[in-house]
This record gives structure tokens, sequence and C-alpha cells, in this order.
């Protein structure tokens, strides 16, 4: 039985989430549900698609990704589903999936888009307002229990991609921006250890700048410094982020998505 993940901007307060697995288990009563996030910020699709593409590869092979931060539910933007090498993606077709359309095109993975045409794995009765529950949770939920994408709909090539700010390099490094803060206020920013390369090799001669401030070195983990200290590191995902130790650096630095963020190597 396949792995459906569920990610939303919906909060736990009113049910909706609740709702959408109910769904799901009157299709498939043993469906293994996994609840990704339900606290990304209201309609942020951008936030979406980092938290999906950090997350789906530690899923197993044959998982279903359900998606549904859709600020233009009810609108023509069209319901899709997707399978991007070995996993699934169910939701809107707004920009969700760019990242890890970008992860399968560099791969060479296979990817195949199906717009959602086929009322008959729907709920009999279609919200303007809540495909979520009416159409994501039940085509999920037909997929896991083996109907074929391609009896889903009709394919199509030109899925809808966001424009992501990319890091650039400069005289003396890189400078990117702050592209996402989690639930501890630590900035992550869209420079990665790819991008560092060999100058990671020597984190002492590495200088981050965010807002004013300037790091002098990085760290490998949050202990190398004592609480309250403004430290610089790369998170799990691969991503130099700014922290503060046992503390936040969205409070201190009074950052916002989008900010910039220099690294400077230090070459003598």
């Amino acid at each position: 039985m396949a792995v459906i993940s569920l990610m939303t901007d919906f909060g736990i307060k009113d049910g909706n989430v609740g709702v959408m697995k109910g769904v799901i288990w009157s299709i498939v009563p043993l469906a293994q549900i996994s609840d990704l996030s339900h606290m990304v910020a209201a309609q942020n699709v951008r936030e979406a698609a980092l938290i999906l593409a950090r997350s789906a590869p530690y899923f197993p092979d044959d998982s279903i990704h359900v998606v549904v931060v859709d600020p233009g539910v009810g609108t023509a933007r069209r319901p899709m589903a997707a399978r991007l090498g070995r996993q699934y993606y169910v939701g809107p077709d707004n920009g969700t999936i760019t990242i890890l359309l970008e992860y399968a095109e560099k791969a060479g993975w296979s990817v195949e888009c199906i717009h959602l045409t086929k009322p008959e794995f729907w709920l009999s009765q279609i919200s303007h307002v809540f495909h979520g529950r009416d159409i994501f949770s039940p085509v999920a939920a037909h997929l896991a229990s083996g109907t074929p994408l391609s009896d889903l709909g009709d394919r199509f090539d030109d899925p809808v991609r966001l424009i992501l700010p990319r890091p650039g390099r400069t005289a003396s490094g890189w400078v990117g921006e702050i592209v996402h803060v989690d639930h501890f206020g630590n900035l992550a920013s869209n420079i990665r250890i790819e991008d560092l390369g060999e100058s990671f090799n020597e984190m002492d001669k590495i200088t981050v700048c965010v807002n004013h401030a300037e790091i002098h070195g990085l760290v490998h983990t949050f202990g190398e410094r004592p609480a309250g200290a403004l430290v610089a590191l790369l998170g799990s995902t691969g991503n130099l982020i700014v922290s503060v130790v046992n503390g936040s650096a969205l409070a201190q630095l009074e950052t916002k998505i989008g900010d910039i963020v220099e690294v400077i190597v230090d070459k003598k």
C-alpha cells in the first residue's frame, strides 16, 4: 500500500485535514497517511514547493504527495496529478512541483503530468473552494489503490513553474537571499553546499552577512557556540542557514523572506 503524505496551509483548527483523511480512508481503508505539514503560510506556494522538495526524497517509492496550498482554487487553474521519477504528486498546477521537477530533469527521471478531467475519480459533489477534499484526496486514494495515472485525465507537458531566486557569484563569494524561516526562527538561504564548493573546506575563512550582521566562520552544529550566539552553518538539506543558538535569528535580526544574504570568502 502506497504512503500518502498531506501538506496544506489549513492549520489544524477547523477539521479540514481530518476530512481529507476521512475521504481517503473511505476509499482505501488501510491507507498509510503522513502529515507532512499543515502550517504552511497561507497561500504561500513557494514555501510549499520548498518543503515538498526537501521532504519527498525521504519517502519510499510510489509515495503520493497531496499538496493543497491553492490560492487559485475554483478558477481556471488545472487540478493535476504527476509522476516524478518513482513518486507522485496530486494537487493544483500552480508551481508547487517546480523544485522537484528541476531535480527530476537533472537526474534524468521520467515525468508525466495529468490534467485531472475524470469526475468518476472525484467525490460526487464538488465544492468551488475545497478541492483538497473533493478532488485531490479521492484521486490520491484511487492512485494508492492501483488506478493507473493515465486513467485520471489528459496528459500535458507544460506544468506551471515558479520563478525562484538563484544565488549569484560575486568577486568575493556569493550573494543570495532568505527563502525560508522555520519553526525555530532559523533563516535558510538559497546558497547551498554545492555553491560553496571547495570553499566549505576552510570554514574559518567564510563570513556571512545578513541585515547588517556579520558572522565570521561557519560551524558544524549549534553546540559549538554558547547560547545566544549568532551562527552560520549548513542545514540538514544543504542550505546555508543563519541561527541563534537556543534562540531565534528571525527575532534577533528582524529579517524577512527575500532579505539579502552575502557570503564572503577570505582568499588570503
